[in-house]
Formats: C-alpha cells, sequence, structure tokens
C-alpha cells in the first residue's frame, strides 16, 4: 500500500508551522458542567476544530485551545494558550460582538461556567 499525502496550499502550511512555533505565556481556563445529553455538541462546538477555536484562530496570539474532561462527571476545562495577556485582552475587546454571540448559542449546553483562573507563564525552558 503507497502512502498518500495530501497537498496544502502553501499559505494554509505556513499559518500552521507559524502556530506551532509560536511560545505561549498566558493561559486562561474555564470550566463549565455540561448539561445532560449536550455532551457531544458541547465537544464538537469546544474541541479542536470547533467554533470557538474557529474564533479566536482569527487572531495570531492565539496560539492553541485544549478541552479536557473529568472522568465519570460532566465537569470540562478549556485551557486557551496565548501569547500574552495583553493580546487575549485586545482579541476580547476586538471581537467581542462575536464572542457574545458564540456564547449565548452555547449558554443553553451547560449548567454552569466560571473563569478558573488566567495564568502567567513562569519560564519557557
Amino acid at each position: 500500500m503507497t502512502a498518500v499525502k495530501r497537498k496544502q496550499s502553501p499559505k494554509s502550511a505556513s499559518r500552521r508551522s507559524k502556530r506551532s512555533r509560536k511560545e505561549w505565556r498566558f493561559l486562561v481556563i474555564w470550566q463549565f458542567h455540561v448539561r445532560e445529553g449536550m455532551e457531544t455538541r458541547f465537544e464538537k462546538i469546544y474541541g479542536p476544530h470547533g467554533d470557538w477555536v474557529q474564533l479566536f484562530s482569527q487572531d495570531d496570539a492565539h496560539v492553541r485551545t485544549e478541552l479536557v474532561h473529568e472522568s465519570n462527571s460532566a465537569s470540562y476545562l478549556t485551557l486557551d494558550f496565548w501569547t500574552s495577556e495583553t493580546a487575549y485582552d485586545a482579541f476580547r475587546k476586538q471581537h467581542r460582538a462575536e464572542y457574545k454571540t458564540l456564547d449565548l448559542k452555547c449558554e443553553g449546553m451547560t449548567e454552569n461556567e466560571q473563569e478558573i483562573g488566567r495564568f502567567v507563564r513562569v519560564s519557557t525552558e
């Protein structure tokens, strides 16, 4: 069997390469308690290719987002990695309307949500 490589446009390959080389220096963690029966939808919207990542990826300061799930629980965490707190705050301000629209779209999937904290990376070594 011969492996077939998918062709990538130079622009998408460059964007992916640039994003993977970025160092994160700021992390925002949110906790969500997902309503029963909404897990699949929640994971799709908050997952690695979901609506939130699509929104955040409009900004070069977004490094990545990870979604984690506590075993045998309705609890999920999102970990949003950014190049800096200043960049994150600027993104939130610039995309306030889109952020609010998406937040309202997702509102019915969770029983509650809360920002756990904002963290600054101590070392990049």
